[in-house]
């Protein structure tokens, strides 16, 4: 096994996908001679040729679209959309066409394409490069969602989002793109779509996080009395829900973690399903740590706008008061 980052574990995936099976591709914006602008597919193109892993045209709609065309005529593409900011060009394709496709064409056609992007807050970007805006795929009936917080999970996820029949967003936290470093193994393995991992076990509270936020929730905890079992999502659809639901049954306390705003985030959902299925196992109300429902600001002010170590201890000790 080979020490990773993020971003060399999902180009570690894409490798071994391409050389596993001819009909996995990758487009995008400087994908092929600059390696990407994160260089998350450097290399790929000398490796595997033009063909394989196009430079296309600056326009999300026509890289998506493309993937689109390419998938239900038996390619498995994985579009990259340099940053989520950009996502929102194409989502007519993806939420009107590609989401519906199976469903449209009664199982006739598919689309098992993959699109990668970088998302959140945190690296001082500019206006539409830092989006959290995953929520608004998890409304999208049709596509799977899946927020990698570490190396491992990285490759193994996105291998399984190419292998997966559906078309499947993957987003990259590209805070922690080279913050984190582990062993990953070099040859192709599989992480589940749609089981959420238990990092840490606990018994006094449940704390539920994603993405780049994962690595802050780690780090806060480590500073609390208190003991915290640590959920880490990976997918947010399909969602784990009976992970969830048995924590809060042996803890009866929870924090949700994520950068997104408040409003309709993703915290809400999972609110709504720990009520529907142990509302009374619940000792105290679920606290949500998020991102206030503004913009995000620009540099000077983008860490008020993340949630801090400061922010989730103080859930921790209001939920744990009550």
């Amino acid at each position: 096994m080979a020490k990773m980052t993020i971003v060399q574990a999902v180009t570690s995936a894409m490798r071994n996908e391409l050389q596993r099976d001819k009909s996995v591709m990758v487009l995008g914006e400087d994908v092929g001679i600059n390696g990407g602008v994160f260089r998350a597919t450097e290399g790929l193109q000398k490796e595997f040729g033009a063909d394989r892993v196009v430079d296309t045209p600056l326009s999300e709609l026509g890289i998506v679209g493309s993937a689109f065309g390419l998938a239900v005529n038996g390619m498995k593409p994985i579009a990259e959309i340099q940053f989520s900011g950009f996502m929102y060009g194409p989502f007519d394709q993806l939420y009107s066409h590609i989401a519906r496709i199976r469903t449209r064409s009664r199982g006739r056609f598919s689309a098992p394409l993959v699109v990668r992007t970088p998302f959140g807050t945190g690296i001082r970007a500019l206006d539409l490069h830092c989006e959290s805006n995953e929520s608004i795929f998890a409304h999208t009936t049709g596509l799977k969602m899946i927020i990698p917080s570490n190396p491992y999970d990285a490759k193994g996820l996105l291998i399984s989002a190419i292998r997966d029949p559906d078309p499947v967003i993957f987003y990259e936290p590209m805070r922690v793109y080279r913050a984190i470093k582990e062993e990953v193994p070099e040859k192709e393995y599989t992480v589940p779509i749609g089981k959420a991992e238990i990092k840490q076990e606990g018994s006094d509270l449940t704390v539920i996080s994603y993405g780049a936020m994962m690595k802050d929730v780690k780090a806060a905890l480590e500073k609390s009395d208190y003991s915290a079992e640590i959920i880490d999502l990976r997918s947010i659809v399909p969602l784990d829900t009976e992970t969830i639901i048995n924590s809060i049954k042996k803890t009866g306390r929870c924090i949700i973690v994520h950068e997104a705003p408040k409003t309709c985030g993703f915290a809400a959902e999972i609110i709504a399903r720990i009520n529907e299925k142990c509302f009374f196992n619940l000792e105290a109300p679920i606290e949500r740590v998020t991102g206030p429902d503004t913009m995000i600001p620009f540099a000077k002010l983008e860490n008020y706008y993340l949630p801090s170590e400061k922010r989730i201890l103080k859930a921790v000790d209001k939920v744990m008061s009550q």
